[in-house]
């Protein structure tokens, strides 16, 4: 049991850290749950749980580069906390049988996301530069499309802070560190009322919950130093190697076994 824990403290370690540098800190924490023996779908409420710190201190160090957007805060808050719940309610509604196979779906698009987010919201950005909602009509169209997002948060982690960046880009945002704040709070709001409902249902494993987002809050505390010593660039390179390795294992975990 102290090994076990250890080891779920050193993945959320390292998965706070890597989601203060660089995102993707699911790729290490949610497959290390699963590793522990946590069933799938609580393995994904467990690590909603043990990442959501992580995003509410990120948002309250950024809460001042919010300002700009501060009108948009109440409606784009409002939004995640529906998706978010709508988003747990379907996680915990599905077949754990059907989860498992979603899973490494699931993780591939989370990874084209990590791999491929810069690229996509360059793309977006450039689109919307000069015409604020060319690709959407109106906000009512921008606010179902962050709902959808949102709904995407509470039923699976993974990928999701890429996909608030490309909402916030298409939105016509352009500022990276008011982009940044704004897709923290989404995260937090997001997960905050996933984990309330989550806690409801009893879907959190506490206790390897509890060692990995007591590593979560380590690493991520320290990840400044990290960042200043370490370019991200192989800290991304790395996250990348990794996520398309887990990705591949849990294709061949479900599929591959005859």
């Amino acid at each position: 049991m102290l090994i076990e824990t250890t080891l779920l403290f050193i993945a959320g370690f390292f998965g706070g850290a890597l989601n203060s540098i660089a995102g993707g800190g699911s790729f290490i924490t949610f497959p290390a749950l699963l590793m522990a023996g946590v069933p799938a779908i609580s393995a994904n409420a467990t690590n909603t749980f043990a990442s959501l710190p992580g995003y509410m201190a990120g948002a309250w160090v950024l809460r001042h580069n919010m300002m700009k957007a501060r009108k948009k805060l109440p409606l784009t808050m409002i939004i995640a906390f529906i998706g978010g719940i709508i988003g747990a309610w379907l996680l915990l509604r599905t077949p754990p049988a059907r989860f498992v196979e979603i899973v490494p779906w699931l993780l591939l698009f989370a990874t084209v996301l990590f791999i491929f987010g810069n690229k996509i919201n360059q793309w977006i950005k450039d689109r919307t530069k000069h015409h604020r909602h060319a690709s959407i009509v109106g906000t009512l169209s921008l606010s179902a499309l962050l709902l959808i997002i949102c709904i995407y948060g509470g039923f699976f982690n993974a990928g999701f802070g890429i996909m608030g960046l490309s909402y916030l880009a298409l939105a016509g945002m352009s500022d990276i560190r008011t982009m940044a704040g704004l897709k923290l709070v989404i995260s937090s709001c997001v997960s905050s009322i996933a984990v309330v409902y989550f806690i409801m249902e009893n879907a959190i494993a506490w206790q390897p919950g509890l060692a990995v987002l007591a590593g979560t809050v380590t690493g991520g505390a320290i990840s400044a130093y990290i960042a200043r010593h370490l370019p991200q660039t192989i800290v991304r390179n790395v996250v990348t190697i990794a996520s398309i390795a887990i990705t591949s294992w849990f294709f061949y975990d479900v599929y591959g076994r005859g």
